[in-house]
């Protein structure tokens, strides 16, 4: 199997148990050159909130999209659109990622902003 394929592999798994506990889920994406988070309603049928690199207020703030910078940032941002919608206890989805980095990163800034998981 190839990288990717193991990727989504684990990534299927996790969802699967996520789904189990019936609660929205903040999902993570890593590509090389940005980091997305989106958070998805229980039923997985809908976004209700995203934030990614890309975003004009977090481009601002950032020099590249790909660093650990970027994903504290990111993080930052989607903690506090969750607690703007209500949302404060979310399952975390690293989509089949390692939680180092990047990854990590997020998950950490998302949780000192509010957001429990």
């Amino acid at each position: 199997m190839d990288k990717y394929t193991r990727r989504v592999r684990r990534a299927y798994k996790t969802r699967a148990r996520i789904r189990q506990l019936g609660m929205a889920r903040l999902c993570v994406f890593r590509s090389n050159n940005h980091i997305y988070a989106q958070i998805i309603d229980a039923s997985g049928s809908r976004v209700l909130s995203q934030a990614s690199t890309l975003d004009k207020e977090i481009r601002e703030k950032i020099q590249a999209g790909s660093n650990i910078q970027a994903a504290l940032e990111v993080g930052k941002v989607i903690a506090e659109k969750a607690k703007a919608l209500g949302i404060e206890r979310v399952a975390f989805d690293r989509s089949g990622f390692q939680y180092h980095g990047r990854v990590k990163a997020l998950a950490n800034a998302a949780r000192e902003h509010g957001l429990n998981f």
